[in-house]
């Protein structure tokens, strides 16, 4: 291989060690060449990897997911303005990357029992041994990991089944420390890629929080987190009526103040809650979280040449198909750039 060859590649893999971008089916962009004349041994290229990184999911509006759509019908805003789509794939099969955050605070202490069976029951469902990693954290007056990053869902299910109910609910500090941890999960040997994923089994209400609802945000955006809730609460549950045979199965009639918590965290990092009441429930709801995970598409662009000034920047997402719905996060934090990449070029021959 000539030598410039061999630069080139090692420059791109460079790159992709900082940036955390998905395989993509489109080639990265070669570096700008350098300007004619002698080069100097030592000299250095430099190209900048500051990339915005989209996961979306497309859906029907009867929430049926839609795969096979190709990157020229895609469209990416930043705050109303369209962007140019740098890199697509999609995710058909990356590895997850999962916090399993279980709420044990006293405010759930008889629904403990279902928590414990919803944690369970998403471990058997969507952790694939030697492929995806989770870890579990509980919170009441505090987040705490109790086990760290592991692939054996029966270490999940033994620390899961321990667990015992008291105390306040800290649920906006679990999703920052969480998030922070997702920031930091290990990586694939081929360093493919991985999906990162907070799972929240809480009934919503937080009483007890250092932070702010709006920073547990901002830090499952900053990781590139979505959040998916469910919800342990029952104050929505209507009662059965036994006369009435319209109305044997209960349902949620009313979103409470909690509930709309739980589906905010959802909505603004591309995520979705959900509220069963039994067990019995669960089993299709962990179903869907398991297909959406592995049937959603990647997306990157360079954004706009703007002040860093640490503000919000708003993505739209939209697909040239009718009746389609894009579901992915709300936007980003702009902070500084990374530092670009610096490679040594080779010396003429």
């Amino acid at each position: 291989m000539p030598r410039a060859s061999i630069a080139i590649a090692l420059l791109l893999l460079a790159a992709g060690s900082l940036v955390a971008i998905p395989h993509s089916q489109q080639s990265p962009p070669a570096p700008p060449a350098p300007a004619p004349g002698p080069r100097a041994s030592g000299q250095t290229i430099t190209v900048p990897v500051n990339l915005v990184n989209i996961i979306a999911t497309v859906l029907t509006r009867r929430d049926k997911l839609v795969t096979g759509i190709d990157k020229a019908e895609f469209r990416v805003f930043e705050d109303g303005k369209e962007q140019k789509i740098e890199f697509f794939s999609r995710e058909t099969d990356l590895p997850l990357r999962i916090g399993l955050l279980l709420d044990t605070s006293n405010s759930i202490r008889e629904r403990l029992e279902f928590e414990k069976d919803a944690a369970i029951e998403f471990l058997s469902n969507n952790l694939r041994r030697k492929k995806d990693q989770a870890f579990l954290m509980i919170f009441d007056n505090e987040p705490s990991v109790i086990q760290n990053y592991t692939d054996d869902s029966s270490k999940l299910t033994e620390a899961v089944q321990r667990q015992r109910a008291g105390g306040g609910t800290a649920l906006y500090d679990a999703i920052i420390q969480a998030s922070d941890k997702l920031a930091q999960a290990p990586q694939p040997a081929d360093n493919s890629g991985v999906r990162r994923v907070i799972v929240v089994i809480s009934d919503g209400d937080d009483n007890l929080s250092q932070a702010a609802r709006g920073a547990a945000i901002e830090a499952a955006e900053r990781t590139g987190a979505s959040i998916y809730c469910i919800s342990s609460s029952t104050e929505w549950v209507s009662a059965a009526s036994e006369t009435d045979p319209r109305k044997k199965v209960e349902r949620k009639y009313l979103k409470g103040d909690a509930d709309k918590v739980l589906v905010e965290f959802a909505a603004e990092t591309g995520g979705r809650a959900f509220f069963p009441y039994s067990v019995d429930d669960l089993g299709q709801s962990f179903q869907d979280i398991g297909q959406e995970l592995r049937s959603q598409y990647s997306l990157a662009y360079i954004p706009p040449n703007r002040p860093a000034d640490g503000k919000l920047r708003l993505i739209k997402v939209e697909v040239d198909r009718k009746g389609l719905v894009v579901r992915t996060r709300k936007g980003y934090y702009a902070l500084p750039p990374q530092p670009a990449v610096k490679f040594a070029a080779p010396q003429n021959p």
